[in-house]
């Protein structure tokens, strides 16, 4: 049942109780060059960007995040109050069981209300592309909650390892086009902590969807998840077995970017920390996502999560004063030691 199943997959990832990964994110390995004498006021340096037609006040997304109905509409409604307040774009978890099932989870019009001048972005498995959704599914999906866009999770990792995981994804790729160019809205195509290939960022953007959301290894990693949830042992340590699996954030973001010049790129998986942005801004991401990291704020209320953007807001402007970056476009070729 997939309502059971995602409030499993939110109680271990509030409790943590996946295995733990040994990979990184690589965002480590960045280090920016100190700028003793910055010559800029801290509270005149513009964080601001633009995103899906709309000015956002820092390149900040909140993430899709899962749970069953009951838990997904109060975490939701914590999300849309908290980014109306900050100016900051989110996307929802899943809407495959609002569409199959009729349970929306706070997945309706009540959202835009909530949040009526930033980027929202629904959010549909490609998977169930290959099990009777379309276009008509995936206009459901944006005019439920009036979404300025729509994200196409890929998560083939987690599928071939969940027991009840949707194994056919031949030919997904011309369906993926075909709901994209039947939509009035633009399509996002994000993995889920596997991290997207330069190649297939390539593929995607060459077929005229030119938002990519990386989700490399380094953040959750849902075969280990998956694994926590399982009672039959050998088909846990299957599962653990690619707990590291994945390409690390920063990789996937250089790739992408080197392979996708003009695409709007978004870094996640491993973003903790405003210096986490920047970095990913430095690697070259338009946007830096967060998801897990947000669960036990987004659990409790709008002012948690208010509590930690605001932190990391504040650390974002103060990489940039201490790397003589007055903006964005700045702080993109902030000098970075050598590795």
């Amino acid at each position: 049942m997939p309502t059971k199943r995602k409030d499993e997959h939110l109680s271990i990832v509030l409790g943590q109780r996946q295995k733990k990964s040994t990979g990184t994110s690589g965002f480590e390995r960045i280090e920016f060059v100190h700028c003793a004498l910055p010559e800029l006021n801290l509270d005149q340096i513009d964080l601001g960007t633009s995103f899906l037609g709309k000015r956002i006040s820092a390149p900040i997304l909140v993430s899709s995040m899962t749970g069953g109905p009951e838990r997904a509409a109060t975490i939701n409604e914590n999300i849309a109050r908290a980014c109306e307040t900050l100016k900051l774009p989110f996307a929802v978890g899943s809407q495959r069981v609002a569409i199959e099932e009729g349970m929306d989870g706070g997945l309706d019009s009540g959202l835009r209300s909530l949040a009526p001048s930033v980027p929202i972005l629904g959010n549909l498995g490609a998977a169930q592309f290959n099990r009777g959704f379309g276009p008509e599914e995936a206009l459901r999906a944006v005019e439920m909650i009036e979404a300025d866009a729509l994200y196409i999770h890929l998560n083939p990792l987690q599928e071939a390892v969940q027991p009840e995981g949707d194994r056919d994804w031949s030919g997904l790729f011309d369906k993926i086009v075909s709901v994209s160019e039947a939509l009035p809205v633009p399509v996002a195509i994000k993995e889920v902590g596997s991290g997207i290939s330069a190649a297939v960022a390539r593929r995607f953007v060459d077929a005229g969807i030119a938002i990519i959301d990386v989700a490399g290894s380094g953040g959750t990693n849902w075969a280990a998840v998956e694994a926590a949830r399982m009672s039959d042992a050998r088909e846990a340590a299957l599962a653990n077995a690619f707990s590291d699996w994945g390409i690390p954030t920063v990789d996937a973001v250089v790739e992408a970017r080197a392979a996708c010049p003009k695409a709007t790129i978004i870094a996640s998986g491993g973003i903790k920390t405003g210096i986490d942005v920047a970095k990913a801004v430095r690697a070259g991401a338009d946007m830096a996502g967060q998801a897990a990291g947000l669960l036990h704020a987004a659990n409790d209320s709008p002012d948690s999560l208010i509590g930690h953007f605001e932190d990391a807001i504040r650390q974002l402007r103060i990489v940039c004063f201490c790397t003589g970056s007055a903006d964005l476009a700045a702080l993109r070729i902030a000098p970075v030691r050598d590795a």
